[in-house]
């Protein structure tokens, strides 16, 4: 008997009657059409090696190509410039010595590299100070009922500044604050999932995906124009203004659809008393344990934190813009236009410097920093949840570094583009085709930095030479990549979300958390990209430094 028909039996009341038909309807349906579908994507995800391994596999696929391209001769003409684009061949000893000699400078030049440890250095302490779990809790439980589904999309949607520690967090909040307010609990987690996960690529704040992301696309932009450089904030203006559209397509989902499936097993949840038993008893983590209870912000000195956090971020915003459209500033963009300024292009300092401020200042106020003299060990976590990032990047930089040299990536999106071009393909169609891929395979390769690093070198530049920017190529990257995390099974996510919808209601199965992230993933994935059809056929910049169209 596995635990969760344990539990079940348990919860059974003695001499209960037998099974009706309206028990058995409630169970899971482990036989269907989407279970069978999604074993089958399980089974083929579990196949592909760790991120790490399939760059480096790739990276020798490029080689080995590299070689069997160039002795077939294969070649294109660059319309950019109408030179003959040849196949390098990487299977000579020239070929090793630069592959050997330039590896380190490879790694080190990689651009998403010292942007990602440089934000991070100042998200960890708003993080260690308590600053951003804080924030979370007083958003989530101070809203009235009726405005509690779209607070917890906004806060799980905005809550990627804090990576994946947001789900971790928010799952137990949203259940409670459910539960607390008269409602399902498991229907509070899986908001809180779908709005923490599918949202992660929009959000009212800058995050780390976007510089992240920023560079992976600006080292593919440079295989067509070598100058070409992508701000971290390039769709930084979309991106806020898609964290409102999504929370509401989440909320409006939520109450006119899931509401209507949660009722099923609404009346059969468990008691708080009882949940926060099942958690204690199974692993006793903190966060499984949480309740309406300890929902709430407790501390004044808490509250006094954020205000204090939240002045020192008014101050540090006012000090940025001075400085970036004051007379005779001392940093200048060309020609003097603010937006070309080094405090765009240089985001990543500054955001760093004000998660540094605004964590400095809380943890000082709600007495979470006894002495400045912590504040290194806590930059120096951060290189310990980068760690993993930082090994995936020596090889993925490897790989797109090889990539590069082989004129492979240019060859492809020449001809790409060229075969589009004839074909006569619609931009709008283009789109929706990427849009589409991405979700996709992002049920296979959950991560998202993973899947840009693989596909950016290709895409990037052949929708560079259908005159679509980089920064619009990156965009659709996102919608395509986000709202799909909630129905892999490969998400570990997934597998927590289950996990703690079990110990509110022990009958939940995969089929039972897929019947409500589905419908959610694909109305976000149509809301989003419609909204941005809307905002590209406007004209509008998709952020700082980002071509109109």
């Amino acid at each position: 008997m596995t635990d969760t028909e344990a539990n079940n039996t348990a919860n059974k009341p003695s001499g209960s009657a037998p099974s009706t038909a309206s028990d058995s309807a409630e169970q899971p349906r482990r036989d269907g059409p989407v279970i069978r579908a999604l074993s089958v994507v399980e089974v083929l995800g579990n196949k592909l090696p760790d991120p790490f391994w399939l760059f480096v596999i790739l990276a020798g696929i490029v080689v080995a190509l590299s070689s069997l391209m160039a002795n077939l001769g294969v070649t294109a003409v660059n319309p950019a410039d109408g030179e003959e684009v040849a196949i390098q061949n990487l299977l000579t000893s020239e070929g090793a010595q630069r592959m050997l000699g330039e590896a380190v400078e490879n790694f080190a030049t990689f651009p998403p590299l010292g942007v990602v440890i440089t934000v991070l250095l100042g998200v960890a302490v708003a993080e260690r100070t308590g600053l951003i779990n804080t924030a979370v809790k007083l958003v989530v439980s101070r809203v009235s009922a009726g405005w509690l589904t779209f607070v917890l999309a906004l806060a799980g949607v905005t809550g990627s500044i804090a990576s994946d520690a947001i789900v971790v967090v928010l799952i137990p909040l949203g259940a409670a604050a459910f539960k607390a307010a008269g409602r399902s609990a498991v229907l509070g987690a899986v908001i809180a999932f779908v709005s923490s996960s599918a949202g992660f690529n929009a959000s009212l704040l800058v995050n780390l995906t976007d510089p992240l992301l920023g560079g992976i696309t600006q080292s593919a932009a440079q295989l067509v124009d070598p100058e070409y450089t992508v701000s971290p904030i390039a769709n930084y203006f979309f991106s806020a203004a898609s964290a409102v559209v999504l929370a509401l397509t989440i909320t409006l989902v939520s109450e006119l659809v899931l509401t209507k499936l949660a009722k099923r097993f609404e009346t059969h949840e468990l008691s708080e008393d009882e949940a926060s038993d099942r958690a204690e008893q199974s692993s006793g983590d903190e966060a499984a344990t949480m309740t309406s209870e300890n929902l709430t912000v407790t501390s004044k000195r808490e509250i006094k934190g954020l205000y204090a956090a939240l002045i020192a971020l008014a101050i540090g915003l006012a000090i940025y813009f001075t400085l970036m459209f004051m007379p005779n500033t001392p940093f200048p963009g060309e020609d003097g236009t603010p937006l070309t300024s080094v405090l765009i292009s240089g985001v990543a300092v500054p955001i760093a410097l004000l998660f540094f401020l605004c964590g400095a200042v809380y943890g000082w106020v709600a007495g979470t920093l006894k002495n400045f003299s912590e504040i290194p060990s806590m930059m120096a976590s951060a290189i310990t949840q980068v760690a993993p990032l930082i090994v995936l990047f020596f090889a993925a930089s490897q790989f797109i570094a090889w990539f590069g040299w082989s004129n492979m990536g240019t060859v492809l999106a020449i001809k790409g583009s060229e075969f589009l071009g004839d074909a006569g393909v619609p931009t709008v169609v283009l789109f929706a085709g990427l849009v589409l891929i991405v979700a996709v395979l992002n049920i296979l390769i959950t991560s998202g930095s993973a899947q840009w690093t693989l596909t950016a070198p290709v895409v990037v530049p052949m929708f560079m030479y259908l005159s679509i920017p980089p920064e619009t190529t990156q965009m659709l990257f996102r919608i395509g990549d986000s709202p799909s995390n909630v129905v892999s099974p490969l998400n570990p996510f997934f597998a927590m979300t289950l996990g703690f919808m079990q110990r509110w209601y022990p009958k939940a199965g995969i089929g039972t958390l897929m019947s409500l992230t589905i419908p959610v993933s694909i109305a976000m994935l149509v809301v989003w990209f419609l909204f941005f059809l809307a905002w590209w056929g406007l004209g509008i910049p998709l952020g700082p430094g980002s071509p109109t169209r």
